[in-house]
């Protein structure tokens, strides 16, 4: 039975998930079968594994930390956020229903034997676990049937490492706030703390670090400074997504809609030296000087399709296709790019119909059934082949389908308008593939790099694993897992 050891953080985005991929592979260069999860995550960036689910992207890139193919017991619980009130809530990499925030309480119960059974499992044929937890354990007022930080540490008895973010500023409140605010056994299970972020030289924060050491009682594994190159790894969150502060080069924006969703489609072409992205957000026009516009996936596309309107979008990309600009729509942002979105038992919102964009002559209907599958494609105007994912509700048809975007397994997928200048494809991931890449650009008269995507992200997840081992004590770390 495998050892484990959870990162538990004073609050979100305090840097767990890069903590976990960093000691994941720091782990498997010591000779361990080490695996990664996350009982509960939040989030629209969802991959599909090989047991034909869904989890959180950023357990897929803790999965190849490990050397492992993304399972769906890696992150059993999964929300993906449909609007303000409510989420779609995937159980062991199926959707099992959807539900508004206020009515997610009496739901948790029955979610922690899903999650301990898939717990179980990776205890079974691994050596070390490395559990990551979500928000705060300090969030007391969730502490009631909670799966995704102290509850399941209790339940499945393991210990926390509490990681603290100095770059928010405030740490030694957080650390020892933490302790205040939790009951004594929650606050039993914490092993020791580590602080992250720090920009500059680590010594200048001694004093502060013994002070936290003298406030808890609680060792200390080290303070991390901040990770330079954690832009290189697939994003967990859109706001990660850097517009770049490049002049000149093959422009491409993405409109960076409310429910943006899988949206490390863009990490590959963000790394691109000869082109510029701008992740646009809203209250700004679409640049005039943009080559190409992408309407990346949504988790609600009805609702994006109303919101990209409100921003006047709509118009803006009216006027990119009349100065002879490009449009790539992905999945959710194929789907707006047709006549009509129907969705008669409403799955994404209230029941109805919507009117698209118009750019491609196509229309879907949501269904529901869900397209959860990896792909080997072609793609049609240069033939070259690439490697991709499906993970969509609804079906598209009508006259510019039969101009396809790829082929699988010779059946044409996605659309192309007459004039060429507007494409829509349900496959995700495909701006990974080195060769496609450099295809598609070539297409629209920009050139590829020989950035080497895929080697790129091994490197940066070595280099993580060697920032950790030069700063944390990882011997001591890796010891409190039992």
């Amino acid at each position: 039975m495998a050892r484990a050891i959870m990162l538990q953080g004073t609050g979100s985005n305090v840097g767990k998930s890069v903590l976990v991929a960093g000691l994941c592979r720091a782990a498997l260069r010591r000779g361990l079968r080490v695996a990664p999860f996350k009982p509960q995550n939040m989030s629209n960036n969802a991959s599909v594994t090989a047991d034909g689910g869904e989890i959180g992207r950023a357990q897929a890139l803790q999965a190849r930390a490990c050397g492992l193919e993304p399972r769906t017991d890696m992150n059993p619980i999964l929300l993906k956020p449909e609007s303000n009130m409510g989420s779609q809530v995937i159980v062991q990499g199926k959707r099992l229903t959807t539900v508004k925030a206020r009515d997610y309480a009496a739901l948790k119960p029955s979610l922690m034997a899903p999650v301990l059974d898939s717990f179980a499992r990776l205890r079974q044929t691994h050596d070390l676990v490395i559990v990551e937890g979500a928000g705060s354990p300090a969030e007391i007022n969730l502490r009631a049937g909670d799966v995704a930080n102290m509850g399941f540490a209790v339940a499945a008895n393991v210990p926390v490492i509490l990681c603290a973010d100095i770059d928010r500023g405030g740490v030694i409140a957080q650390v020892v706030g933490t302790q205040a605010v939790l009951e004594s056994t929650d606050a039993g299970r914490i092993a020791g703390f580590l602080v992250n972020k720090f920009r500059g030289d680590p010594r200048l924060f001694d004093d502060g670090y013994q002070m936290i050491r003298d406030q808890t009682g609680w060792p200390g594994f080290g303070v991390l400074p901040w990770f330079d190159q954690a832009w290189r790894l697939p994003a967990e969150d859109a706001l990660d997504i850097r517009t770049q502060a490049r002049s000149g080069g093959f422009h491409v924006v993405c409109l960076r809609l409310s429910r943006i969703a899988n949206f490390d489609d863009l990490d590959p072409l963000e790394q691109e030296p000869g082109l510029r992205l701008t992740m646009l957000d809203a209250g700004r026009p679409i640049p005039g000087d943009a080559d190409l516009v992408i309407l990346p996936g949504s988790k609600s596309t009805r609702a994006d399709l109303a919101f990209l309107r409100s921003q006047g979008w709509d118009i803006d990309l009216q006027a990119h296709h009349r100065r002879g600009g490009h449009i790539l729509g992905i999945c959710g942002g194929y789907q707006m790019l047709g006549r009509v979105i129907d969705d008669p038992q409403g799955i994404e919102g209230p029941a109805g119909a919507s009117e698209g964009l118009g750019f491609l002559d196509v229309e879907t209907t949501m269904t529901g059934d869900k397209s959860l599958t990896r792909v080997s494609a072609e793609h049609v105007a240069s033939g070259t082949p690439f490697q991709g994912y499906e993970i969509h509700i609804g079906r598209t048809s009508g006259p510019d389908a039969e101009r396809p975007f790829a082929r699988v397994k010779g059946a044409a997928e996605g659309a192309i308008s007459a004039d060429g200048r507007v494409a829509g494809s349900y496959l995700h991931g495909m701006f990974v593939e080195d060769g496609f890449r450099a295809a598609w650009l070539a297409s629209h008269g920009a050139q590829a790099s020989d950035l080497g995507y895929e080697q790129a992200v091994e490197d940066t997840l070595d280099a993580l694993a060697q920032h950790l081992e030069a700063h944390l004590d990882i011997e001591a770390l890796l010891a409190a897992a039992t």
